[in-house]
């Protein structure tokens, strides 16, 4: 049972990278946002894959812990998961540009923890462990958005007054 449950954190073994196991994490939330990609509705089911992935995170976040013996284990990734879900979401259907673009805003506003991110690590448990990601996933979708906004539809734009 650990050996599944460690997969399921780890999204697939991703989290047990030696090195930067969040990063490695987040390609889990890549291949999730690709093959949704082509489901034709690709807000709405990033999000329900978005609110799975946490409700079995938070599930799974104090068994983690204790198997890893420390808070906010590295092998726990399904974080990343769903604040890469997060950045992307609200995009339409992502074009791989989207997506790699996506995966480097969203671990900028990991690593740097902007509010009150690191705040939420402070809880206790699954939320602890997810809800700073969630953070950091809107944050990159607010950028996600202005620079769809400006770079891509500035055409639609109109002067009032």
């Amino acid at each position: 049972m650990d050996k599944l449950k460690l997969g399921i954190v780890s999204c697939g073994y991703l989290g047990c990278s030696p090195f930067a196991p969040g990063t490695f994490g987040t390609l889990g939330g890549v291949a999730i946002a690709w093959g949704l990609s082509f489901t034709g509705n690709f807000a709405v089911w990033s999000l329900v894959a978005a609110v799975l992935v946490y409700l079995v995170g938070r599930s799974l976040g104090d068994w983690s812990e204790a198997y890893a013996g420390k808070k906010d284990p590295g092998i726990f990734v399904l974080d990343e998961v769903v604040g890469y879900l997060v950045t992307v979401w609200w995009l339409g259907s992502p074009t791989y540009l989207t997506l790699i673009v996506g995966f480097f805003v969203f671990r900028l506003f990991d690593i740097v923890k902007p509010p009150p991110a690191r705040r939420m690590e402070r809880l206790g448990g699954g939320d602890g462990i997810l809800l700073d990601d969630v953070v950091a996933g809107l944050y990159g979708l607010a950028v996600m958005a202005a620079a769809r906004l400006l770079l891509l539809e500035p055409a639609n734009w109109t002067l009032v007054g």
